[in-house]
């Protein structure tokens, strides 16, 4: 049986049919579950004592374990352990826009992208629907905050997860529930090709966000291994063809590593490959993760690299600092605690 939290409206009803109990309950455990975030059936005061003790078994729970708390940007990054054990790491960041949440879809990642710590030790398994959610829910309640944004940009490859990334979106997205925007849902994806197309297709609409990193496919090979599966035109075909699909401007992810992909030659081999295209930059300049021998470009070189991609008429972004006094890059917390399985 699935667990409830992953669970759409009709698969609900089924399940509180085969329980003997009346259909409404449905909507009435739903509504907690997402509309009031919930995570503990005994909050659900309006179903019976014998009704809470038969779901709670069957609703997904994180235990929280540890946070750190920026003193200089108030981002709150959290350490969740989920009913295997697993340790799953989730990002709260206050904007003047409104709060965003960044959570994992999976429990570590296969991606093997060499200047990020949640690759290593691998992927040890995907999240369920129920489990992406949780992680929202959880640190809302610990923090009675409540978010306008989230990112699928932690720990993970989204869509490596895919009918589960599809189904948490369909969920947060619900009106009967937490009736996110879906245009405040962004994914970010290392560029695994037949999902983006996919992904296109589904009518969704969601912001995607392709982690690029590097002008050409030589210099992306040494940082990314999807580089050898598939190349960078052929990656940028399914992106236009996401644009195509859904009218919404995507966005490239470029990580500035010093001395590796910042130099202004890398600069304009990346404002040829991107003009006229109508893509949004997001230069990143890298967290130092201690296994890894890569350090974040000068700020004069990352001014340097967004003038040239202006230069190209890209329209281009530099990502804010957030939580740089924490373990602020994705994975680090989790390395902290010396979880690989």
């Amino acid at each position: 049986m699935r667990e409830i939290t992953s669970m759409y409206m009709d698969e609900l009803t089924e399940y509180v049919k085969e329980k003997g109990w009346p259909a409404f309950r449905a909507k009435q455990i739903f509504e907690w579950l997402h509309k009031k975030h919930v995570t503990d059936a005994s909050e659900m005061t309006n179903i019976s004592k014998e009704m809470r003790e038969a779901i709670s078994s069957d609703m997904c729970k994180a235990k929280y374990v540890t946070h750190q708390t920026s003193q200089q940007d108030g981002t709150s990054k959290f350490l969740l352990e989920m009913y295997d054990g697993q340790m799953i790491e989730t990002v709260f960041m206050k904007y003047h826009h409104g709060n965003s949440i960044c959570i994992s879809s999976q429990a570590g990642c296969a991606m093997g992208c060499r200047f990020c710590a949640s690759t290593i030790g691998g992927c040890i398994r995907n999240l369920t629907a129920g489990e992406m959610l949780c992680q929202i829910y959880t640190v809302l309640n610990i923090l009675n905050e409540e978010v306008s944004n989230v990112v699928v940009m932690g720990t993970g490859e989204p869509l490596q997860n895919y009918d589960e990334l599809i189904r948490f979106i369909r969920l947060i997205s619900d009106k009967n529930g937490y009736d996110m925007s879906i245009r405040n849902i962004t994914v970010s994806s290392c560029g695994i090709v037949p999902n983006i197309r996919r992904l296109a297709d589904e009518g969704l609409g969601i912001t995607f966000a392709l982690s690029l990193h590097a002008p050409t496919d030589e210099k992306r090979k040494t940082l990314m291994p999807i580089a050898e599966k598939y190349r960078i035109d052929e990656t940028l075909e399914a992106t236009d063809y996401y644009f195509r699909q859904t009218g919404r401007r995507i966005t490239i992810e470029y990580s500035l590593m010093g001395g590796i992909n910042d130099s202004q030659e890398d600069a304009e081999t990346l404002g040829r490959l991107l003009s006229g295209k109508g893509y949004h930059v997001n230069l990143i300049p890298v967290n130092s993760v201690d296994e890894r021998d890569f350090v974040k470009s000068s700020s004069q070189i990352v001014a340097e690299f967004k003038k040239i991609l202006e230069k190209y008429r890209i329209n281009v972004t530099i990502r804010r600092g957030m939580g740089s006094d924490i373990d602020a890059a994705c994975g680090q917390l989790r390395r902290k605690y010396g979880v690989l399985n």
